[in-house]
Protein backbone atom coordinates (compact mmCIF):
# COMPACT_ATOMS: atom_id res chain seq x y z
CA UNK A 1 0.00 0.00 0.00
CA UNK A 2 1.58 3.21 -1.15
CA UNK A 3 2.61 5.66 1.59
CA UNK A 4 -0.57 8.52 2.06
CA UNK A 5 2.68 11.00 3.94
CA UNK A 6 4.62 13.62 2.40
CA UNK A 7 7.84 13.31 4.36
CA UNK A 8 9.02 16.86 4.86
CA UNK A 9 12.32 15.80 6.94
CA UNK A 10 13.06 15.82 10.95
CA UNK A 11 13.00 18.79 13.12
CA UNK A 12 14.53 18.00 16.67
CA UNK A 13 15.41 14.39 15.69
CA UNK A 14 11.19 13.91 14.69
CA UNK A 15 10.56 13.25 11.55
CA UNK A 16 7.68 15.51 9.85
CA UNK A 17 5.09 14.49 7.85
CA UNK A 18 2.18 15.91 5.54
CA UNK A 19 -1.00 13.95 5.11
CA UNK A 20 -2.50 14.19 1.87
CA UNK A 21 -5.88 14.84 3.85
CA UNK A 22 -3.48 18.90 4.82
CA UNK A 23 -3.85 20.38 1.46
CA UNK A 24 -7.98 20.19 2.08
CA UNK A 25 -7.72 21.54 5.00
CA UNK A 26 -5.30 23.96 3.82
CA UNK A 27 -7.84 25.29 0.83
CA UNK A 28 -10.39 25.46 2.82
CA UNK A 29 -9.22 27.77 5.78
CA UNK A 30 -7.30 29.91 3.12
CA UNK A 31 -11.20 30.40 1.30
CA UNK A 32 -12.35 30.97 4.60
CA UNK A 33 -10.19 33.43 5.29
CA UNK A 34 -10.23 34.51 1.37
CA UNK A 35 -13.96 34.91 1.14
CA UNK A 36 -15.60 35.78 4.36
CA UNK A 37 -13.34 36.78 7.49
CA UNK A 38 -10.81 38.93 5.88
CA UNK A 39 -13.50 40.66 3.97
CA UNK A 40 -15.88 41.49 6.94
CA UNK A 41 -12.75 42.57 9.01
CA UNK A 42 -11.10 44.63 6.32
CA UNK A 43 -12.89 46.40 3.67
CA UNK A 44 -11.59 47.62 0.50
CA UNK A 45 -8.69 45.35 -0.55
CA UNK A 46 -8.18 43.72 -3.36
CA UNK A 47 -9.47 39.68 -4.35
CA UNK A 48 -5.83 39.16 -4.65
CA UNK A 49 -4.83 40.50 -0.96
CA UNK A 50 -7.66 38.69 0.63
CA UNK A 51 -6.44 35.57 -1.30
CA UNK A 52 -2.90 36.21 -0.96
CA UNK A 53 -2.92 37.63 2.87
CA UNK A 54 -5.34 33.99 3.42
CA UNK A 55 -2.87 31.60 2.15
CA UNK A 56 0.48 32.95 4.14
CA UNK A 57 -2.21 33.24 6.90
CA UNK A 58 -2.90 29.57 6.72
CA UNK A 59 0.16 28.05 6.28
CA UNK A 60 1.33 29.97 9.39
CA UNK A 61 -1.39 28.30 11.39
CA UNK A 62 -0.26 25.41 10.24
CA UNK A 63 3.48 25.92 11.51
CA UNK A 64 0.94 27.27 14.88
CA UNK A 65 0.16 23.81 15.06
CA UNK A 66 3.18 21.93 14.16
CA UNK A 67 5.09 23.88 17.19
CA UNK A 68 2.11 22.51 19.26
CA UNK A 69 2.63 19.05 18.71
CA UNK A 70 6.34 19.73 18.90
CA UNK A 71 5.45 20.78 22.81
CA UNK A 72 3.93 17.84 23.59
CA UNK A 73 6.80 15.80 21.40
CA UNK A 74 9.82 17.66 23.59
CA UNK A 75 8.25 17.40 26.59
CA UNK A 76 7.51 13.25 25.65
CA UNK A 77 11.23 13.13 24.75
CA UNK A 78 12.10 14.37 28.61
CA UNK A 79 10.49 11.45 30.05
CA UNK A 80 12.70 8.96 27.17
CA UNK A 81 9.58 8.64 25.32
CA UNK A 82 10.00 7.93 21.88
CA UNK A 83 8.36 10.09 19.08
CA UNK A 84 7.94 8.75 16.23
CA UNK A 85 6.53 11.35 13.84
CA UNK A 86 4.33 14.27 13.54
CA UNK A 87 1.84 14.17 11.50
CA UNK A 88 -0.38 17.09 10.02
CA UNK A 89 -3.52 16.06 8.67
CA UNK A 90 -7.30 17.51 8.15
CA UNK A 91 -8.18 17.68 11.77
CA UNK A 92 -4.82 19.54 12.53
CA UNK A 93 -1.85 17.50 13.92
CA UNK A 94 -0.82 14.72 15.63
CA UNK A 95 2.32 13.70 17.48
CA UNK A 96 2.67 10.01 17.26
CA UNK A 97 4.20 8.83 21.03
CA UNK A 98 5.07 4.84 20.72
CA UNK A 99 3.98 4.26 24.74
CA UNK A 100 1.90 5.53 27.40
CA UNK A 101 4.08 7.34 29.93
CA UNK A 102 4.86 5.45 33.08
CA UNK A 103 3.50 7.60 35.31
CA UNK A 104 0.48 10.40 36.08
CA UNK A 105 2.56 13.56 36.42
CA UNK A 106 4.19 12.59 33.27
CA UNK A 107 0.81 12.43 31.15
CA UNK A 108 0.11 16.06 32.47
CA UNK A 109 2.80 17.64 31.71
CA UNK A 110 2.83 16.33 28.16
CA UNK A 111 -0.60 16.72 27.56
CA UNK A 112 -0.42 20.61 29.05
CA UNK A 113 2.69 21.45 26.90
CA UNK A 114 0.42 21.61 23.42
CA UNK A 115 -2.27 24.30 24.85
CA UNK A 116 0.60 26.13 26.95
CA UNK A 117 2.84 26.46 23.55
CA UNK A 118 -0.91 27.73 21.73
CA UNK A 119 -1.75 29.89 24.84
CA UNK A 120 2.19 31.65 24.02
CA UNK A 121 2.21 31.90 20.88
CA UNK A 122 -1.77 33.52 20.59
CA UNK A 123 0.02 36.29 23.03
CA UNK A 124 3.28 36.25 20.82
CA UNK A 125 1.07 37.20 17.49
CA UNK A 126 -1.18 39.65 19.85
CA UNK A 127 2.33 41.30 20.71
CA UNK A 128 2.71 41.42 16.93
CA UNK A 129 -0.29 42.55 15.34
CA UNK A 130 0.33 45.47 18.10
CA UNK A 131 3.59 46.08 16.37
CA UNK A 132 2.69 46.02 13.04
CA UNK A 133 0.03 48.34 13.39
CA UNK A 134 1.07 50.44 10.64
CA UNK A 135 0.74 47.72 7.95
CA UNK A 136 -3.23 46.55 7.66
CA UNK A 137 -2.45 43.40 5.51
CA UNK A 138 0.03 42.09 8.41
CA UNK A 139 -2.02 43.18 10.97
CA UNK A 140 -5.03 41.07 10.00
CA UNK A 141 -2.86 37.93 9.63
CA UNK A 142 -1.31 38.43 12.94
CA UNK A 143 -4.93 39.39 14.56
CA UNK A 144 -6.04 35.98 13.01
CA UNK A 145 -2.91 34.15 14.54
CA UNK A 146 -3.53 35.52 17.87
CA UNK A 147 -7.20 34.64 17.83
CA UNK A 148 -7.08 31.25 16.18
CA UNK A 149 -3.94 30.04 18.52
CA UNK A 150 -6.19 31.13 21.46
CA UNK A 151 -9.60 29.61 20.46
CA UNK A 152 -6.83 26.25 20.00
CA UNK A 153 -5.36 25.96 23.17
CA UNK A 154 -8.67 26.77 24.43
CA UNK A 155 -10.37 23.79 22.69
CA UNK A 156 -8.14 21.36 23.40
CA UNK A 157 -8.42 21.72 26.82
CA UNK A 158 -12.11 20.09 26.98
CA UNK A 159 -11.53 17.15 29.62
CA UNK A 160 -12.23 14.45 26.97
CA UNK A 161 -10.09 12.28 25.20
CA UNK A 162 -8.49 12.28 22.99
CA UNK A 163 -8.29 16.24 23.10
CA UNK A 164 -5.31 17.71 25.73
CA UNK A 165 -7.46 18.22 28.10
CA UNK A 166 -8.82 14.37 27.86
CA UNK A 167 -5.08 13.73 28.65
CA UNK A 168 -4.94 15.72 31.47
CA UNK A 169 -8.33 14.90 33.13
CA UNK A 170 -7.08 11.18 32.82
CA UNK A 171 -3.62 12.03 34.36
CA UNK A 172 -5.49 14.17 37.39
CA UNK A 173 -8.13 10.91 37.80
CA UNK A 174 -5.13 8.91 37.53
CA UNK A 175 -3.16 10.89 40.37
CA UNK A 176 -6.44 10.66 42.84
CA UNK A 177 -7.06 7.01 41.88
CA UNK A 178 -3.70 5.09 41.22
CA UNK A 179 -5.46 3.22 38.50
CA UNK A 180 -4.64 4.07 34.95
CA UNK A 181 -7.36 1.60 33.48
CA UNK A 182 -10.12 3.68 35.10
CA UNK A 183 -8.80 7.03 34.26
CA UNK A 184 -8.80 5.94 30.66
CA UNK A 185 -12.20 4.63 30.98
CA UNK A 186 -13.39 7.62 32.27
CA UNK A 187 -11.41 10.06 30.02
CA UNK A 188 -12.72 8.12 27.43
CA UNK A 189 -16.42 8.13 28.02
CA UNK A 190 -16.21 11.91 28.41
CA UNK A 191 -14.25 12.38 25.15
CA UNK A 192 -17.23 10.25 23.60
CA UNK A 193 -20.01 12.86 25.43
CA UNK A 194 -18.24 15.78 24.40
CA UNK A 195 -17.95 14.08 20.55
CA UNK A 196 -22.32 13.55 20.74
CA UNK A 197 -22.63 17.62 21.91
CA UNK A 198 -20.39 18.45 18.91
CA UNK A 199 -22.25 16.36 16.82
CA UNK A 200 -25.96 17.44 17.88
CA UNK A 201 -24.67 21.27 17.80
CA UNK A 202 -23.16 20.83 14.05
CA UNK A 203 -26.99 19.61 13.33
CA UNK A 204 -28.57 22.22 14.99
CA UNK A 205 -26.28 24.53 13.23
CA UNK A 206 -26.65 23.13 9.84
CA UNK A 207 -31.16 23.70 11.23
CA UNK A 208 -30.03 27.29 11.20
CA UNK A 209 -29.26 27.48 7.93
CA UNK A 210 -25.57 27.52 8.89
CA UNK A 211 -24.33 24.49 6.62
CA UNK A 212 -21.05 24.84 6.28
CA UNK A 213 -20.15 25.40 9.67
CA UNK A 214 -22.62 23.27 11.24
CA UNK A 215 -20.58 20.26 8.98
CA UNK A 216 -17.25 21.39 10.11
CA UNK A 217 -18.60 20.90 13.65
CA UNK A 218 -20.45 17.87 13.15
CA UNK A 219 -17.52 16.33 11.45
CA UNK A 220 -14.91 16.88 14.29
CA UNK A 221 -17.64 15.73 17.17
CA UNK A 222 -17.81 12.41 14.55
CA UNK A 223 -13.50 12.35 14.90
CA UNK A 224 -13.91 12.90 19.19
CA UNK A 225 -16.38 10.08 19.80
CA UNK A 226 -14.66 7.90 17.30
CA UNK A 227 -11.26 8.43 18.51
CA UNK A 228 -12.89 8.19 22.10
CA UNK A 229 -14.16 4.95 21.36
CA UNK A 230 -10.84 3.26 19.86
CA UNK A 231 -9.46 4.05 23.37
CA UNK A 232 -12.27 2.06 25.36
CA UNK A 233 -11.71 -1.01 22.72
CA UNK A 234 -7.81 -0.89 22.97
CA UNK A 235 -8.53 -0.77 27.39
CA UNK A 236 -10.43 -4.13 26.35
CA UNK A 237 -8.15 -5.14 24.03
CA UNK A 238 -5.43 -4.62 26.87
CA UNK A 239 -7.66 -6.16 29.19
CA UNK A 240 -7.94 -9.15 26.74
CA UNK A 241 -4.66 -10.03 26.65
CA UNK A 242 -3.46 -9.29 30.19
CA UNK A 243 -1.39 -12.01 31.27
CA UNK A 244 -1.15 -14.03 28.44
CA UNK A 245 2.10 -15.00 26.63
CA UNK A 246 3.41 -14.68 23.32
CA UNK A 247 4.23 -18.54 22.86
CA UNK A 248 0.28 -18.65 22.95
CA UNK A 249 -0.42 -16.59 19.90
CA UNK A 250 2.53 -17.32 17.77
CA UNK A 251 2.68 -19.11 14.62
CA UNK A 252 5.09 -21.60 14.01
CA UNK A 253 3.93 -21.74 10.22
CA UNK A 254 6.84 -19.58 9.26
CA UNK A 255 9.03 -20.76 6.12
CA UNK A 256 12.48 -21.38 5.48
CA UNK A 257 14.05 -19.37 2.51
CA UNK A 258 17.86 -18.93 1.29
CA UNK A 259 19.98 -15.93 0.71
CA UNK A 260 20.56 -16.79 -3.24
CA UNK A 261 16.91 -17.42 -4.13
CA UNK A 262 15.12 -14.61 -6.30
CA UNK A 263 12.26 -12.28 -4.74
CA UNK A 264 9.88 -13.44 -7.99
CA UNK A 265 10.47 -17.04 -6.50
CA UNK A 266 10.06 -16.33 -2.83
CA UNK A 267 7.00 -14.28 -3.93
CA UNK A 268 5.20 -16.98 -5.77
CA UNK A 269 6.47 -19.98 -3.82
CA UNK A 270 5.69 -18.25 -0.63
CA UNK A 271 3.75 -14.74 -0.62
CA UNK A 272 0.94 -15.87 -2.75
CA UNK A 273 1.50 -19.52 -3.24
CA UNK A 274 1.33 -20.31 0.96
CA UNK A 275 0.15 -17.07 1.80
CA UNK A 276 2.82 -16.29 4.72
CA UNK A 277 3.18 -12.82 5.78
CA UNK A 278 6.79 -13.45 7.27
CA UNK A 279 10.21 -15.82 6.38
CA UNK A 280 13.20 -16.58 8.26
CA UNK A 281 16.34 -16.84 5.83
CA UNK A 282 18.88 -19.54 6.37
CA UNK A 283 22.55 -20.10 5.34
CA UNK A 284 25.27 -22.85 6.13
CA UNK A 285 22.54 -24.15 9.28
CA UNK A 286 22.18 -20.69 10.80
CA UNK A 287 19.46 -18.03 10.62
CA UNK A 288 21.37 -15.04 9.16
CA UNK A 289 17.88 -12.79 8.43
CA UNK A 290 14.31 -11.81 8.08
CA UNK A 291 12.00 -11.14 5.47
CA UNK A 292 8.60 -9.68 5.44
CA UNK A 293 6.13 -8.57 2.26
CA UNK A 294 7.55 -4.51 3.20
CA UNK A 295 10.83 -5.67 2.25
CA UNK A 296 9.55 -7.36 -0.93
CA UNK A 297 7.38 -4.36 -2.01
CA UNK A 298 10.58 -1.54 -1.74
CA UNK A 299 11.78 -4.01 -4.92
CA UNK A 300 10.50 -3.11 -8.41
CA UNK A 301 8.80 -5.31 -10.09
CA UNK A 302 11.15 -5.06 -12.87
CA UNK A 303 14.05 -6.11 -10.53
CA UNK A 304 12.10 -8.58 -8.93
CA UNK A 305 13.70 -11.75 -11.23
CA UNK A 306 17.24 -11.08 -10.89
CA UNK A 307 17.26 -9.33 -7.44
CA UNK A 308 18.05 -11.79 -4.47
CA UNK A 309 16.80 -12.17 -1.12
CA UNK A 310 20.03 -11.32 0.29
CA UNK A 311 19.95 -7.78 -0.93
CA UNK A 312 16.82 -6.89 1.10
CA UNK A 313 16.93 -9.38 4.21
CA UNK A 314 16.63 -7.89 7.32
CA UNK A 315 20.58 -8.75 8.91
CA UNK A 316 20.09 -11.49 11.68
CA UNK A 317 21.83 -8.65 13.96
CA UNK A 318 19.37 -6.10 13.56
CA UNK A 319 16.37 -8.15 13.68
CA UNK A 320 14.07 -6.90 16.65
CA UNK A 321 13.15 -10.58 18.43
CA UNK A 322 10.63 -11.37 21.44
CA UNK A 323 10.53 -14.21 23.37
CA UNK A 324 8.14 -16.80 23.47
CA UNK A 325 7.62 -16.51 27.37
CA UNK A 326 7.16 -12.27 27.22
CA UNK A 327 4.21 -11.28 27.90
CA UNK A 328 1.93 -10.87 24.59
CA UNK A 329 1.15 -6.84 25.49
CA UNK A 330 4.87 -6.04 25.47
CA UNK A 331 4.99 -7.70 22.19
CA UNK A 332 2.66 -5.55 21.16
CA UNK A 333 4.47 -2.54 22.34
CA UNK A 334 7.48 -3.73 20.78
CA UNK A 335 5.51 -3.83 17.43
CA UNK A 336 4.50 -0.21 17.64
CA UNK A 337 7.38 1.19 19.14
CA UNK A 338 9.12 0.39 16.32
CA UNK A 339 6.50 0.29 13.69
CA UNK A 340 7.09 -3.55 12.52
CA UNK A 341 3.80 -5.93 12.01
CA UNK A 342 5.54 -9.42 12.50
CA UNK A 343 8.42 -10.71 15.56
CA UNK A 344 10.25 -13.47 15.31
CA UNK A 345 10.01 -15.73 18.76
CA UNK A 346 13.27 -17.13 19.96
CA UNK A 347 13.67 -19.39 22.73
CA UNK A 348 17.39 -20.46 24.13
CA UNK A 349 18.44 -18.81 21.47
CA UNK A 350 16.48 -20.86 19.14
CA UNK A 351 13.81 -19.56 16.85
CA UNK A 352 10.28 -21.10 17.05
CA UNK A 353 7.82 -19.11 15.80
CA UNK A 354 6.79 -15.91 14.74
CA UNK A 355 4.21 -13.55 15.91
CA UNK A 356 2.47 -11.27 13.94
CA UNK A 357 -0.92 -8.82 14.29
CA UNK A 358 -2.70 -11.83 12.48
CA UNK A 359 -1.77 -14.25 14.60
CA UNK A 360 -2.80 -11.92 17.70
CA UNK A 361 -6.08 -10.73 15.47
CA UNK A 362 -6.91 -14.51 15.11
CA UNK A 363 -6.31 -15.50 18.99
CA UNK A 364 -7.89 -12.50 19.79
CA UNK A 365 -11.20 -14.40 18.29
CA UNK A 366 -10.56 -17.46 19.70
CA UNK A 367 -9.98 -15.96 23.30
CA UNK A 368 -13.51 -14.24 22.86
CA UNK A 369 -15.18 -17.39 21.71
CA UNK A 370 -14.39 -19.33 24.24
CA UNK A 371 -15.47 -16.21 26.84
CA UNK A 372 -12.22 -16.30 27.93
Amino acid sequence: MKDKHISLGKLLGIPINLDYSWFLILALITWILAQSYFPQEFKNWSQFAYWFVGLITSFIFFLSILLHELGHSVIAKKYKIKVRRITLFIFGGVAEIVKEPPKSSAEFWIAIAGPITSFLLAGIFYLLQIASSGNEYITAAFQYLAYINFILAVFNLIPGFPLDGGRVFRAIVWAITKNFKKATNIAANTGRFFGFFFIMLGVFQILQNNFVDGIWIAFIGWFLESAAMSQIQRQALNDLLAGHQVEEAMSQDYGIIYPDSTIDEIIDNHFIGANRRCLLVKDDNAIVGFVTPHQLNSVSKDERHFKTIKEVMIPEQTIIKVTAKSQLLDALKTMDENGVAQLPVVEDDEYVGVLSRDSVIRYMLELHRIGH
